[in-house]
This record gives C-alpha cells, structure tokens and sequence, in this order.
C-alpha cells in the first residue's frame, strides 16, 4: 500500500468565485462539493479522499493512493482557473506512513459527518436515530455521548484502533452539496444539511494492516466532500 500526503492552499476568493460560477454552492456554508470538483479536475483518480480543508494557513491536506511524482505532475497540467482556484503554485506532498506497529499510541484529530444510511436511502443523524429507538420522550444520553459510540465502533473496524481518549471538540449544522437522484442520465446537486462534529483524542493501534487501510479511507461517510481525514500527532506526555 502506498499513501501519500498532500498540501495546497485555495485561495478563498477565487474559490468562492469558481464555486459560484459553476453552482456549486450550499448557501455558504460548506465548498466540499466544490473542493471535490476542483480535486477531480486537477488529480482526477488520483484526487485525495479523504481531504480537510481548514480555511487557514494550513490550507487543504489530504491523502492520495498516488506517489508524490504523479501529484506533482497533474498539479503541473491542471487548468489555470483550477490551478489558481487551489492554490497550487504553493502545493506539496510526501510520503506518508503505511506500516504501525500494533499497540503504537497516536494522537488524532478527526472531522466527520455521524450519520447512519437507511434502507430508503435517506441519511439521518445517529444522534437522532438513537433517540427515536428509545420509544419515549426522554432520551438520557449527550448528543457527544451518542457520538463518541458512533466514532469508537468506527475506528474500531477490521480492528484497526480502539479509543484511549476523545473529546467533542466542536459540533454544528451545516449545508452541504450532493449528487441526487439521476433523471435522464443526469444527476443534479441538491443541498443537504447534516451534522458536523470535530473530535480530537488519543488511540491505540490494534491491528497494523487495518488501521493503514482506515488511514487511506477515512472515517464515516462524506469522505470525498471534506469529512473523515483521520490526521495524526504525537501522543501527549504524561
């Protein structure tokens, strides 16, 4: 497995401003859809999923199953709107780690979109869900505790990691764009609205194979739109 990390910094203007000109806007308050389009345009299969964009000096990261070399030669041969758009006259990459030791301790920071898919295809906040099975009006448990279920049994797929230590670190309601339902070959882009958490903590490798493969995936659903890049620190000292 070969995983690559790489940087760019979009440039807030003229991204609006792309976004705008093709309608891929969700009312201000989310450009993954448009940040996805630019990434497809410029990387094209190769384009990072999962990707986080801060909206600062750190830009836009992400991950990419491509080597430095190919990234470095499609930012090259990307578009001047795209190239500018992304901010990719600053863009860098390196290689990024694929093999961990079982039982490494690693600090994380996480974005992601805790929703559960239903058989109707709809998606609904796991929060909400779980209230609802309950079958009364109250419901004991924290919006954050809700959360906290949902992203240890995420990480803790094909036993790539369990949870040491986690905090909700920020939680909001924001709009997103999407591909919605195909009429006559054709799929418009609908807004959605959903839940947006930021956690940060600390876990714990399990399995080495499977936490490489939850690194190049990401972390719950909207991977491709912004949410689920698993970025990793040092653990604190005791």
């Amino acid at each position: 497995m070969k995983l690559t990390l790489l940087q760019c910094h979009p440039d807030p203007r003229k991204l609006a401003a792309w976004a705008t000109r093709f309608g891929l806007t969700a009312g201000g308050d989310d450009l993954g859809y448009a940040l996805h389009t630019l990434l497809s345009s410029a990387f094209g299969d190769a384009a990072p999923k999962p990707f986080r964009h801060f909206g600062d000096a750190r830009g836009l990261l992400g991950y990419s199953a491509r080597d430095g070399d190919a990234l470095q030669l499609a930012a090259q041969m990307a578009a001047p709107d795209v190239h500018a758009a992304l901010g990719l006259e600053r863009f860098a990459t390196r290689s990024f780690p694929t093999e961990w030791a079982a039982g490494r301790r690693l600090g994380f920071e996480l974005r992601v979109r805790p929703v559960l898919r239903t058989r109707e295809g709809r998606e609904r906040d796991v929060f909400q869900v779980a209230a609802e099975k309950t079958g009364t009006d109250e419901f004991a448990q924290s919006r954050d505790a809700v959360y906290q279920e949902w992203l240890m049994r995420e990480l803790s797929r094909g036993e790539a990691a369990r949870i040491e230590t986690m905090q909700l670190e920020g939680f909001r309601l924001t709009a997103s764009l999407r591909k919605g339902t195909a009429v006559e070959g054709k799929r418009s882009a609908q807004r959605v609205a959903g839940p947006d958490a930021l956690f940060s903590g600390e876990l714990t490798v399990s399995d080495p194979a499977g936490f490489a493969a939850l690194l190049a995936r990401g972390v719950g659903r909207h991977r491709a739109f912004g949410f689920g890049m698993l970025l990793l620190r040092p653990p604190a000292t005791c």
